[in-house]
């Protein structure tokens, strides 16, 4: 039983965590009341809420009225900056099933939307669209990911607003992944969490009905039924009076994992019939598909062994589950099991080659020992007279090859004893060679290291003594000069206030104000010289910051920053500032482009830097050929830090790559 639990498990690590933002149970309430919003009320931005929970609600259901409701919110709401930025993350939900490629682009441009609004409401979506984007990455970097994502960014910020209905949905979500992974133990903490903070304060939501299943199939999977039936009757009692809500899918789910780990095939086939009636409904095809596999274990521990089989190869066939290959394995492995029962070993084999085809792609290994027995059933006797063949052969030649090894052996010998010989002779006048030649080589690697040495003192000086400088004068510029002229405009203002009249002297006050933008020149000059953001906040801050500034209203800039460490020594995050400076200061000025690029990324000593535009490019080995100070300080700082620069410009554009090494100095 335990074996049966665990593969289900396996084939579960494909199937959709459950979708945010949860419709309530009366659906057809709900669905009718934001119809009505969309129609009646005057608020556009009421409208373009209520069009994009209709998106999200047919997103399965009917993809081109999702998609028709998710562009009419954009219309109604790109006005508003929240209501905007939330069209991003709908689009990333409209996405999540069809492309998870598009639909992490858009939580990343929601999360850079929301993060430019500082206010609750915008922080929580900014939680879920972390989730969201968490869930697109789950193939690729695996439920730890997905996780880490949810500890670290969606559930403190819904702790610490407080919201209890998605602080109890991320902890229902976490359970979720913990069971999948088989850490029961783990998933009780979180779905108990879950558990009392939504009895408590959200006792008729959606969020706790799905707590209440997923308790339910979390014991299941322990062989602990009887202790999830009572929550499994709890869902029953809240669903029962909405017979027409796609959630009654979920609650037959439950149910079916119930009579199964019950060993009661009667009722768990009626519960899979039930269940299959509202995703085919609601076109919920995955949860369909686990329907039909559970439908298949019955049959199988029926002894109904055409039944399963056909239902294995619907399965198959519809895609649904065999889009994810460990699935689509597993399938394959259980398509030659059921054969081999059947006493198809040729239809056996078959799918068993398949299996191993492909279990040799995904773990790189080359097993194949199943396919050897039954293979061995297949075609015993002519395998045999195969193998009989091929051992009189090979002894014939074995016999043919011994008296050539005879004769073979006596020359040599001779020419071995020549060989070793010639070689003595050879090793003499190779050691003494090398040794003069290795002399050499020390030598002119001293030379080389101690300029080298010298070399890098040189740049370390050259730059240590530029920083010290432009700290310098920036605190001239801001302490003083800034100061001083601070000074001057208090003294005009005060002045003014008490001698002009506003409308007499509106010469006088355009100056006044000419000297304030100055200021804030000045100011702004003193901070490009020595960016007070890196000290005082640390690198990713000041690279955030310092795209900010270059963005107009014909450029945007998207800046990426993965694993940059906090703690990196002052003097390495100053360097790398310089370099991302000055390369955005180039493409600003004479890329031409619309779009730039900014990435940042570190792993271990290793820091990249990828600046991409769609600019006009340049010539080719311009940065090697040219003169300009800018391109000679920034090899001198990737050389500092004893980094590598690769360049590739055309006309559609530049990629600037660059990887260093923080322990460069």
């Amino acid at each position: 039983m335990m074996t049966r639990i665990l593969f289900f498990l396996c084939l579960l690590t494909g199937f959709v965590l459950q979708a945010q933002l949860l419709f309530p149970l009366n659906e057809k309430k709900f669905t009718d009341s934001l119809e009505f919003v969309v129609k009646n009320n005057r608020s556009q931005f009421s409208k373009a809420d209520a069009c994009f929970l209709l998106s999200n609600y047919y997103r399965n259901i009917d993809t081109v009225t999702s998609k028709k409701y998710l562009e009419n919110g954009k219309v109604l709401g790109r006005e508003d900056p929240f209501t905007a930025a939330k069209y991003y993350y709908y689009e990333g939900q409209y996405f999540l099933d069809q492309n998870k490629d598009k639909a992490a682009t858009s939580y990343h441009k929601a999360i850079e939307e929301f993060s430019k609004l500082k206010d609750k409401k915008a922080d929580l979506y900014k939680s879920l669209c972390w989730y969201g984007y968490g869930v697109t990455q789950k193939n690729k970097e695996g439920y730890p990911y997905l996780i880490k994502t949810m500890l670290e960014k969606s559930i403190p910020t819904a702790e610490k607003y407080g919201d209890n209905k998605l602080t109890g949905f991320l902890y229902t979500q976490l359970g979720i992944m913990l069971t999948y992974n088989a850490e029961f133990e783990k998933a009780t903490n979180y779905n108990t969490k879950a558990l009392h903070l939504l009895e408590k304060t959200a006792p008729h939501s959606t969020e706790l009905f799905y707590n209440y299943l997923n308790i339910t199939n979390n014991y299941c999977y322990q062989i602990k039924a009887d202790i999830g039936k009572k929550f499994l009757d709890k869902a029953e009692k809240m669903i029962s009076p909405y017979p027409d809500s796609s959630s009654n899918a979920l609650l037959y789910y439950s149910k079916t994992l119930y009579y199964v780990s019950k060993q009661n095939h009667d009722q768990a086939l009626a519960a899979i019939e039930k269940g299959l009636f509202y995703t085919k409904k609601f076109n919920q095809k995955l949860l369909m598909q686990m329907f039909y596999f559970h439908k298949y274990d019955i049959f199988k521990k029926q002894k109904k062994y055409t039944e399963a089989k056909n239902l294995l190869e619907e399965i198959l066939a519809e895609k649904t589950l065999a889009t994810d290959l460990n699935n689509k394995k597993i399938l394959y492995s259980h398509l030659s099991n059921i054969n081999e029962i059947m006493g198809n070993p040729s239809q056996a084999l078959v799918w068993e080659k398949k299996y191993s085809k492909l279990n040799d792609s995904l773990n790189a290994e080359n097993i194949k020992l199943e396919i050897n027995k039954l293979e061995a059933k297949y075609n015993t006797s002519e395998k045999e007279k195969r193998i009989a063949f091929l051992n009189s052969e090979k002894n014939q030649k074995e016999m043919e090859v011994n008296k050539k090894n005879y004769y073979l052996w006596i020359l040599s010998l001779f020419l071995l004893f020549i060989l070793i010989l010639l070689v003595f002779l050879f090793i003499i006048y190779r050691n003494n060679k090398k040794l003069s030649e290795q002399k050499e080589i020390n030598l002119q690697q001293k030379i080389e290291d101690i300029n080298q040495k010298e070399e890098l003192a040189l740049t370390k000086a050259i730059l240590e003594g530029e920083e010290r400088e432009r700290e310098r004068i920036a605190k001239d510029l801001h302490d003083g000069l800034g100061g001083m002229l601070a000074g001057v405009k208090i003294n005009f203002s005060t002045w003014s206030s008490s001698h002009l009249e506003t409308e007499q002297h509106k010469g006088f006050y355009k100056i006044l104000d000419q000297l304030d933008l100055s200021i804030s020149e000045l100011r702004h000059v003193a901070r490009n010289l020595m960016p007070e953001s890196l000290l005082n906040f640390g690198l990713e801050t000041a690279l955030n910051d310092l795209c900010q500034f270059y963005i107009r209203k014909d450029l945007d800039i998207y800046f990426q920053p993965i694993n940059i460490d906090k703690d990196l020594p002052l003097t390495i995050q100053l360097n790398i500032y310089r370099i991302v400076q000055e390369l955005l200061a180039n493409a600003v000025k004479h890329s031409g482009a619309s779009n730039i690029l900014l990435q940042c990324s570190q792993s271990g000593e290793n820091f990249m830097i990828t600046v991409e535009d769609n600019g006009k490019g340049f010539e080719k080995d311009i940065e090697k050929t040219t003169k300009s100070m800018g391109f000679h300080n920034l090899r001198n700082r990737v050389n500092y830090l004893r980094g590598k620069m690769e360049v590739s410009s055309d006309s559609q554009g530049t990629t600037i790559n660059i990887e260093l090494n923080t322990n460069g100095e």
